[in-house]
């Protein structure tokens, strides 16, 4: 988070354009969905990246309810050097670690996130 600090971005905002990257031209719900965030805290996010110039929302196919999120160049450029920051604490963190040790912690992340989406979901 310090070196997205250091682009710019704010909390939040990584996920976000990570998400857009792969994703462009989906609803506020589909994103606050998907990076697990509330869409009252999307809303927010989003109106700061947009004053950026990182993302602007449109109106696709007349539909009047419903604004869909698209990443201006700005905003893929910041896609990209997040993604490079990402990939770059990954392999930091994974440094010396064999292919078959990074498979296990993988499986063993998973485990554990889901163990405690569980959780969540029975309280």
């Amino acid at each position: 988070m310090a070196q997205a600090q250091r682009e710019g971005l704010t909390s939040g905002q990584p996920k976000i354009l990570e998400y857009l990257a792969e994703n462009e031209g989906v609803d506020q719900r589909s994103i606050a969905l998907h990076c697990e965030i509330e869409a009252a805290t999307v809303g927010s996010i989003l109106m700061r990246m947009e004053t950026a110039g990182l993302i602007e929302r449109r109106r696709v196919g007349g539909n009047r309810r419903s604004l869909y999120v698209y990443l201006t160049e700005k905003g893929k450029s910041a896609a990209a050097r997040t993604q490079e920051i990402f990939d770059s604490a990954e392999a930091a963190a994974l440094l010396g670690c064999t292919e078959e040790e990074k498979r296990q912690l993988k499986e063993l992340l998973i485990r554990v996130y889901r163990n405690l989406t569980r959780m969540e979901e029975q309280e």
